[in-house]
């Protein structure tokens, strides 16, 4: 969805998350030049202009969030919202997220999960939201499980990656009626 000004600023104890901006390129490249991109399935970035480019295309869709280190206002990673049009009846989204590998392990995606969880819910007034890693990314499967995410099944083969390599789809999804109840 081409960004068209509904989307606002979420906060969190730690962090923000806020729409990308072009002043974001320097920690945008950072982000997505790391080979530990590979793991949540990106390739890596090049060059700055290739880089340039993703943040240009981020900027204008709506539901790509940068996250913010509120302390030194760095972005560290970013998480995106979207229409999951797998799930027949439901009003359902998706989401996916990265975090710079040098912030790994502080519990800072598992902070901006939950708060995309709640916006999804309370004020996206979603039924259903899901989120999709491979068997090899234990950490994003600990930040879904964190967030209260619900393994539901694995489809084999089901992932072609920028390369082509083939990895098996875990598919995690928590209801608005689960969450309600925490």
């Amino acid at each position: 969805m081409v960004w068209g000004g509904s989307m606002k600023d979420l906060d969190t104890k730690r962090l923000l998350l806020r729409k990308w901006s072009i002043d974001d390129i320097d920690d945008f490249h950072e982000l997505m030049s790391s080979p530990a991109c590979i793991i949540g399935g990106w390739k890596p970035s090049s060059c700055r202009e290739d880089s340039l480019n993703v943040l240009k295309s981020y900027i204008e869709t709506e539901g790509i969030f940068a996250v913010i280190l509120k302390e030194s206002g760095k972005a560290i990673g970013f998480i995106k919202i979207y229409p999951d049009n797998n799930r027949g009846k439901y009003y359902a989204k998706m989401i996916n997220y990265l975090l710079n590998e040098n912030y790994w392990n502080n519990g800072y995606m598992t902070e901006a999960v939950k708060c995309m969880v709640s916006y999804a819910f309370e004020e996206l007034n979603v039924d259903l939201l899901s989120a999709v890693t491979t068997p090899q990314n234990a950490r994003s499967k600990s930040v879904l499980e964190k967030s209260g995410f619900i393994y539901e099944l694995t489809i084999n083969n089901g992932y072609k990656r920028y390369d082509n390599e083939i990895f098996d789809s875990v598919i995690y999804s928590i209801f608005k009626e689960d969450y309600c109840k925490k």
